[in-house]
């Protein structure tokens, strides 16, 4: 599994690539992703090529986030296909991530500061 990374200011953004992110290639996605999540801080996880994911992809993912969470880093998601945005609710994991339609919308939400409810 190849990643493709692209670097967008102090952005970094992560093309998953497709198919499929589950128990057969979850292993390699983190490998493939290490040397991004201890390089950055900000990073965008692009998902517009996953047409399924099951709950081994989906540890992987929500270990990158604490991972960079833990680094003082985030995480955000973009680019999700209709199939993976409907796990990512029946598992409650939209209440997790910070998942945005698209690219421009991630980035612009690390150029935003949140507010402090």
């Amino acid at each position: 599994m190849a990643v493709v990374t692209t670097n967008l200011d102090d952005v970094v953004v992560v093309e998953v690539p497709g198919p499929s992110l589950d128990a057969s290639n979850s292993k390699d996605f983190k490998t493939e992703v290490a040397p991004v999540l201890n390089s950055a801080q900000k990073v965008i996880f692009d998902l517009e090529h996953l047409g399924f994911v099951d709950s081994s992809g989906l540890g992987s993912i929500l270990s990158c986030l604490r991972q960079l969470n833990g680094a003082g880093g985030d995480l955000k998601l973009c680019g999700m296909t209709k199939p993976v945005r409907a796990l990512f609710e029946l598992v409650r994991m939209h209440r997790i991530f910070e998942i945005y339609d698209s690219r421009d919308e991630a980035l612009a939400a690390f150029k935003t500061p949140r507010s402090a409810n």
